[in-house]
């Protein structure tokens, strides 16, 4: 039998002040210890990289615990069985995981599921076919229940969430508008995703572009960024509007007030009030139940050509740190994967 592999993991060094920085991640080395009884050896293949893994970053109060200084930055992984005392695996077998940032894991098993590299490409179940999509589907479905006719606004739509929100919007009847970064973006969602309307965030007119593309107000906004394009979505918001709460990118990296020190929350309380919203946070692992439900109808859009996706690959787990610091500037161009091994 083959030697045991050495892994090769990034961890996180240092807790990051505001933006996080290169030197907040150390690369390490570390000897495969021996298998014992009901665990596997994977090899990842693929590393998903997520905004909400910032969050993580932080030593703060969340709906998961952060990660510890020197632990393994955490992640979704797709990964090859390399060896296994579990016999639900074979070696060979691939299969979703939630392994990290890291070239090799063991795993008990509990935490994994097989997939089936004929059935979809391997980087959909990160992404379009994973809890990127689920996110999409399982916020809509469940607060943004959008009507024929309506419009549903949401922001980041070029991005893995956004741009299945979209797209799901329009399969449910609704009217689709996206909010993106730059010309580029705003026609990929307009122009191949089929959105309705699409409207740059970066442009000095950008709350009246969105006022003109929103003429009869927003029934449903998904709220992935917040910031400067919340304040310009909630004086559009209708009567009854339900707002699913995925992300706020924006947000993320803040450590201090805002410098005009305006608080924002009497005036979004009152329209709450007055036009009686539902805002809603979720986290998608709520509506697990749902999932058989969302690989059969998001696998069978893909295969009609309703649902379709876009993916940023970046070569080598050696380049993780700087892809994930570009995913909060809005560097990536679609869903944000880290090939780390054929």
């Amino acid at each position: 039998m083959p030697a045991l592999p050495t892994s090769n993991r990034i961890v996180l060094a240092s807790r990051p002040t505001g933006k996080p920085v290169s030197e907040n991640f150390r690369r390490e080395q570390e000897a495969v210890r021996d298998l014992a009884e009901g665990e596997v050896l994977l090899q990842i293949l693929y590393l998903s990289l997520d905004p909400y893994m910032r969050g993580r970053m932080d030593d703060a109060k969340s709906y998961a615990k952060p990660v510890e200084i020197n632990g393994v930055m955490e992640g979704g992984t797709v990964a090859r069985v390399l060896r296994t005392r579990n016999a639900f695996f074979a070696p060979g077998d691939i299969v979703l995981s939630h392994s990290g940032w890291q070239s090799h894991a063991i795993s008990n098993g509990s935490d994994l599921r097989k997939l089936d590299p004929n059935q979809a490409p391997l980087t959909t179940a990160l992404g379009v076919l994973g809890m990127t999509g689920f996110t999409a589907y399982a916020g809509l479905r469940n607060i943004g229940k959008p009507k024929v006719g309506e419009t549903v606004v949401v922001a980041a739509a070029s991005g893995a969430v956004g741009s299945a929100v979209g797209q799901i919007a329009r399969i449910f009847g609704a009217r689709a508008v996206g909010i993106a970064g730059g010309r580029e973006k705003c026609d990929y969602v307009r122009d191949e995703l089929g959105f309705d309307a699409a409207i740059d965030h970066r442009s000095r007119d950008f709350a009246t572009d969105l006022a003109a593309a929103c003429s009869n107000g927003i029934d449903v906004y998904f709220e992935n960024v917040g910031g400067d394009v919340w304040s310009a979505v909630y004086p559009l918001l209708n009567d009854f509007a339900r707002v699913p709460v995925c992300g706020l990118i924006a947000h993320y990296n803040e450590n201090r007030p805002a410098a005009d020190g305006y608080d924002q929350l009497p005036a979004v309380m009152r329209s709450i009030l007055r036009k009686s919203l539902t805002i809603r946070g979720f986290i998608q692992r709520e509506f697990a139940d749902q999932r058989p439900d969302f690989y059969r109808e998001a696998g069978a859009w893909i295969s009609e050509g309703r649902l379709k996706y876009r993916e940023d690959i970046v070569e080598g787990l050696e380049n993780a740190p700087d892809a994930f610091i570009g995913l909060l500037e809005g560097r990536n161009f679609g869903k944000l994967i880290v090939h780390v091994a054929s």
